[in-house]
């Protein structure tokens, strides 16, 4: 298909498809003549998949670009791929290590790893920006005098590890190595959300159920 085509299918403008295409957003159709190019439809799905990162994800230019070239670097084994593009993501600054609250909380999660056996993840602890969030969050529960411990946190560990393994199921019914590096992205960027939706819903149908409205 020509640029306007693409433009007309995608609803992109014209002159956003050709910003993304300098920015390396997109790659570059297959050169007609000096003044026409041709694009196919993984230019079309592609050009879906940034404008969902920067319009629903809200993400800038330069950690698109980031992430899809984690996306497409099949030199790379997948989980280390997956994780590359997910962890060029926006993150937390780090934690203040000096903080009683922090240390507590590092303790908090160490042991919570250690219960749940999950070995990779107590590999990564000094890197990882999911247990920098995970730390960072529990310390500000207890700061305010909510104590989660490793127990309470067990249970909503099991139920994320579930959530895991549907993404991960999902992610193996895509066809190539770089759509499931763009699956699990999206489940980051656009699926997150979505959990944190249905999470609410069930607690104000669970309080309706329990509470009712008087």
């Amino acid at each position: 298909m020509r640029l306007a085509e693409l433009s007309e299918r995608s609803g992109v403008p014209i002159a956003t498809i050709k910003y993304y295409l300098r920015e390396g957003l997109l790659s570059p159709g297959r050169q007609i003549n000096a003044r026409t190019a041709e694009y196919d439809e993984e230019h079309l799905r592609r050009l879906r998949l940034v404008r969902a990162l920067i319009q629903v994800g809200r993400l800038p230019v330069a950690t698109v670009r980031e992430v899809l070239g984690h996306v497409d670097d099949d030199a790379l084994p997948r989980t280390i791929r997956m994780g590359a593009a997910l962890w060029a993501l926006p993150q937390i600054p780090e934690p203040d290590e000096d903080d009683e609250y922090v240390r507590g909380a590092h303790e908090t999660a160490d042991r919570l790893l250690a219960e749940l056996g999950w070995s990779h993840a107590q590999a990564l602890v000094s890197i990882s920006p999911a247990y920098r969030s995970l730390v960072v969050a529990v310390a500000a529960l207890r700061r305010l005098g909510y104590d989660w411990d490793p127990q309470l946190l067990l249970s909503y560990a099991r139920l994320m590890h579930g959530a895991a393994v549907l993404d991960l199921d999902f992610v193996e019914t895509r066809a190539s190595e770089a759509e499931k590096v763009e699956t699990a992205v999206l489940g980051a960027v656009l699926v997150e959300p979505m959990l944190q939706a249905l999470h609410r819903l069930a607690q104000e149908e669970e309080s309706a159920r329990r509470y009712g409205f008087e």
